[in-house]
């Protein structure tokens, strides 16, 4: 299998690319806020809420992606819809270069946003389909692995790089996957499904190598592949909706865990416990991300991805509540701790106990970074790569893709809010209720896909 699988991982690679470069849009804005808060022009000077906007319409534009690339994944097959990626990501760098006022950087945010939104969607479902079952979790894992790389490549990249340069560097990986993806074959699985048996074999001996039975591989592929049309009458059938509620279910989770309120308050937490370049605080955070989720990615396929889930959820479950702890020790009196803006609060906490328990804090985000990283982060995308039928692969993934960033604009954009209403540690209470939710959830209905080809997982849910 080693040898045979060179290709194999050739494809992945190229596929990979797509989400290196979908973390580099979401690590684009956390150096460039600062800069275009202080830029000498006026037409691109960012105010606090123009900053907001800035960063939170990337998921807008990936929610639109979620819902076109769950149309365009079955029309234009997995392959040709990674290569059309490229067009909107490039596009957006060009109009963010070429920005003379502040619309103009909205309008590129938002079309690198598109871009993610429909490479969110479509890598987890070509590496699921190319891949061996005794490698698919490593593969899969390696989507989200690429999405930190690229989120911790933008903060590294902004320490050195005005805005616009680093624009231009965060244009050339999806350049360089449009240039391998046309080298790569389309799955046998989507070739099967439009009846393209020959095409389906050579792609299958590009894969697996030459020295095994492809047309053994294609028949059992064959078997589970339903040419006909999904009607929406067909939802009501449990082998197609309960893959579905598990897939928005698993996404829903991931966002109100609290991954995007506990990187928020990253850099005030870096800057009271005296980190004072918070630029390389946020690559510190970066670092952790792509080590655990890399551990992931090592060990997903040996120890399955429930192990996995329930470890991340009891992690960020006990890193949330310790969050809770801090700033239920820090702010004097409750009328101050629901003060919704996060730098009052911080800075009307009592004289010297935030530097004495900083050490907390620190502790506390690095746990909940390390914890995502290792079992929240991947494997919900690994996991809806592989569990829904053929036929309702495109609508099933752009429903779960489009609850991930809808969630995603929610928590960013309303987190304030949830501050001025529960306060600060309510807040990371409440989010550590949810990363219980989470274990409980994964315990009673998420299956176990270790080690089972696709037609075998879509057998799981017919037979249940």
């Amino acid at each position: 299998l080693r040898v045979q699988n060179k290709k194999l991982y050739l494809a992945a690679f190229a596929a990979v690319l797509g989400p290196l470069s979908f973390g580099f849009v979401l690590g684009y804005s956390s150096p460039v806020i600062p800069e275009l808060r202080k830029i000498n022009d006026p037409n691109l000077r960012l105010d606090s809420s123009q900053a907001s906007w800035f960063g939170s319409v990337v998921t807008l534009g990936a929610a639109a992606g979620g819902i076109l690339g769950g149309y365009v994944v079955d029309k234009v097959g997995r392959k040709l819809s990674l290569m059309l990626c490229s067009i909107p990501y490039v596009f957006g760098y060009i109009v963010i270069i070429s920005a003379q006022n502040v619309w103009m950087l909205y309008f590129g945010r938002m079309l690198t946003g598109l871009a993610t939104g429909i490479t969110s969607l479509v890598a987890p479902v070509y590496i699921s389909e190319v891949s061996h079952p005794k490698v698919r979790g490593m593969l899969g894992s390696c989507v989200q692995l690429m999405v930190v790389t690229g989120i911790l490549g933008a903060y590294v990249a902004g320490i050195t790089l005005k805005w616009r340069w680093l624009a231009v560097l965060c244009s050339f990986p999806p350049c360089v996957m449009l240039l391998f993806m046309s080298f790569m074959p389309e799955t046998p699985r989507f070739l099967l499904n439009q009846s393209k048996r020959s095409e389906a074999i050579a792609a299958l001996c590009f894969l697996r190598g030459p020295h095994v039975d492809h047309a053994w591989e294609c028949s059992q592929i064959e078997a589970s592949v339903q040419e006909e049309g999904l009607n929406l009458s067909e939802f009501k059938n449990p082998s197609i909706y309960r893959p579905l509620l598990i897939g928005v279910a698993l996404m829903f989770f991931q966002q109100v865990t609290g991954i995007n309120a506990v990187m928020f308050y990253a850099e005030t937490i870096f800057e009271d416990a005296n980190f004072k370049d918070s630029r390389m605080a946020s690559v510190v955070v970066g670092s952790i991300q792509v080590c655990f989720t890399a551990l992931a990615a090592i060990i997903i396929d040996k120890t399955g991805r429930k192990v996995l889930l329930y470890l991340s959820g009891i992690i960020m479950a006990l890193s949330t509540a310790l969050f809770g702890l801090y700033f239920k020790i820090i702010l004097p009196d409750r009328n101050n701790s629901s003060n919704p803006d996060v730098w009052f609060s911080l800075n009307s906490a009592s004289p010297g106990t935030e530097s004495g328990i900083s050490w907390l804090a620190v502790v506390s985000l690095g746990l909940f970074v390390a914890g995502f990283a290792l079992g929240w982060g991947p494997v919900p995308w690994l996991v809806i790569s592989e569990i829904f039928p053929l036929k309702a692969k495109g609508i099933s993934s752009g429903a779960c893709v489009l609850t991930n960033w809808i969630m995603a604009f929610l928590i960013t954009k309303e987190f304030n809010d949830f501050i001025g209403f529960l306060t600060s540690y309510g807040t990371f209470w409440l989010f550590s209720a949810f990363c219980c939710l989470s274990v409980i959830f994964t315990a009673f209905y998420v299956p176990e896909t270790k080690g089972q080809t696709l037609e075998q997982i879509e057998a799981y849910f017919r037979r249940s």
